[in-house]
């Protein structure tokens, strides 16, 4: 993969976390955060698209690597939700 192949990815997977983050209604960091969101979101759509049956919809190829973009942002309000959850569990709701 090139290096603009893979920044191209990186922008993908930033937009999707964010999207996924806005869609949770919580914010768990920068653009970092929303790339690593994203990422992990991708492979937990894809998951569950998997177990539940449902077909891959709306996937970018990037220099042959497939990128699902509605199941990273489904994936990323899902695990966004979870962190959210987690951190109020843990450290109790802010005032």
């Amino acid at each position: 993969m090139t290096l603009i192949g893979f920044l191209v990815l990186l922008l993908i997977a930033a937009i999707c976390g964010s999207i996924g983050q806005s869609l949770a209604g919580y914010d768990l960091g920068g653009c970092l955060v929303s790339i690593i969101v994203g990422f992990i979101g991708a492979y937990l759509g894809l998951w569950l698209a998997a177990k539940m049956g449902f077909p891959r919809i709306f996937e970018i190829t990037i220099e042959g690597k497939p990128f699902p973009v509605v199941w990273a942002v489904i994936g990323s309000a899902i695990f966004t939700l979870i962190v959210a959850l987690i951190r109020r569990a843990v450290s109790g709701p802010r005032y």
